[in-house]
């Protein structure tokens, strides 16, 4: 008997023993509890902390940026939620972990306590149950508990530097002009087309680029058709005999805001647009039949206009738009009439340019050459009327037309003697090889 009273008081030594552990370990517990509800109230008041402090903050500045700023709110709040989720989550399973330990150690410290006020039969039986449970849940494993140091506090990191930059540039945002820097100072008729010119009308103010936009005068809406720095500008695809208004603004040097609007200039043209004539195997037409391409085709001849369109005192331009291989007997001129059988412009009673820049007047080369054409060049056409009328010179002509051809920034001017008058021309080109594309206005 006194071997099972030892027995027995160890029994409840050590049962003791695991009440205290789990006393211990239950106040343990508590304590990190109280850290982690501390710790979820420092994200929570710093979350809603922050969530005023966005609010407040955009909130001031909806007036100029509402739809911007309420966006961004949206965004900062998302972010704010994420971060709260994302670092709650682990503290709400370590706070039902200590809940089931604090759980547990109750349990365990019940049983332990009826364990010991049993009687002496059943004593050592549930002393000995009780002690292998107790030593079973590990009362001395804790669960981690972040300090506050180690968890997030949210905050905002905002600063009036927005405020800042939109005051100074609504300050700034618009001004007051007694006139519009640039107005239209010309409008004159082309073929299909309108060339538009314009001038500075300030001399303090630099021009970094012009913006001209042109309607119809029936259309409530203008439309852009030039940006950059040259002062003038042909319009094509003007409709003959049809009003047309034109507008034109700057950008000062430096600047990101436009001009105010010169004054609406009403203009129209009565020319007909210059066309090819279509039907020529060898070259494929636009639909507005102002652009000639040379096709595959092994047939050679010269593409004519579908009229004599081409009247002195006017410019007739061609733009290159696309180059083939060249050849000598490709050519883009004029001519008093059409002659089926030809392949080149280079023939009596025509004048015209070769791609290689060499220029012909009658089927002669003149000794002054012009630059080779590229992709992009310009090659235009002016002539006027020299003289009408019986000559007394020696070339025996009666009719003198002076000829200017430009191309690359250089030009060739000479007289070109015709034997009759010649109220308008036709314009043509011929090219050997396919791959040419040739725009006339």
């Amino acid at each position: 008997m006194r071997g099972m009273d030892i027995e027995a008081e160890a029994l409840l030594q050590e049962a003791q023993e695991s009440i205290e552990a789990a006393q211990n370990y239950g106040r343990e517990l508590q304590q990190r509890l109280h850290g982690l509800q501390q710790a979820r109230r420092q994200i929570k008041e710093s979350a809603s902390q922050t969530r005023d402090v966005l609010k407040q903050h955009f909130q001031d500045l909806k007036g100029t940026l509402t739809k911007l700023l309420d966006d961004r709110l949206v965004t900062l709040l998302q972010e704010v939620d994420v971060i709260e989720q994302q670092n709650i989550k682990p503290l709400d399973d370590c706070q039902k972990l200590i809940e089931h330990g604090v759980s547990t150690a109750e349990n365990l410290v019940s049983e332990g306590e009826i364990a010991v006020r049993s009687g002496v039969g059943e004593k050592k039986e549930q002393l000995c149950s009780f002690t292998k449970k107790a030593l079973h849940i590990q009362l001395d494993s804790l669960p981690e508990v972040p300090s506050l140091v180690e968890v997030p506090c949210l905050s905002a990191q905002l600063d009036d530097s927005l405020q800042s930059v939109l005051k100074n540039q609504i300050f700034n945002h618009g001004t007051v002009a007694s006139r519009p820097p640039v107005q239209i100072s010309e409008l004159v008729e082309r073929p299909g087309g309108i060339l538009v010119r314009w001038c500075k009308v300030e001399d303090e103010f630099v021009a970094q680029d012009y913006r001209l936009q042109y309607r119809k005068s029936v259309s409530n809406h203008f439309e852009d058709v030039y940006v950059g720095s040259e002062t003038e500008f042909i319009v094509l695809h003007i409709d003959p005999n049809v009003d047309y208004q034109f507008r034109v603004c700057a950008r000062g040097d430096g600047r990101q805001e436009w001009s105010p609007w010169s004054i609406a200039q009403l203009g129209h043209t009565s020319l007909v647009p210059h066309e090819w004539t279509p039907g020529l195997e060898g070259y494929s037409l636009s639909s507005r039949r102002n652009i000639a391409l040379r096709n595959d085709s092994p047939s050679n001849g010269v593409l004519y206009s579908k009229a004599p369109t081409y009247f002195c005192d006017q410019t007739l331009t061609f733009r290159i738009e696309t180059i083939g291989q060249t050849d000598k007997r490709d050519s883009i001129g004029v001519c008093v009439e059409q002659l089926i059988g030809y392949e080149s412009l280079q023939r009596d009673k025509a004048v015209c340019i070769s791609t290689n820049g060499a220029v012909f007047v009658n089927g002669k080369e003149m000794t002054n050459q012009l630059p080779a054409v590229s992709s992009g060049s310009t090659v235009t056409f002016d002539m006027e009327v020299v003289n009408l009328g019986p000559s007394n010179n020696n070339e025996g002509g009666n009719f003198k037309l002076r000829v200017t051809i430009s191309s690359n920034n250089r030009e060739v001017v000479f007289d070109w003697v015709l034997d009759q008058p010649c109220d308008s021309l036709y314009f043509g080109c011929s090219f050997s090889n396919p791959g040419w594309k040739v725009l006339v206005f």
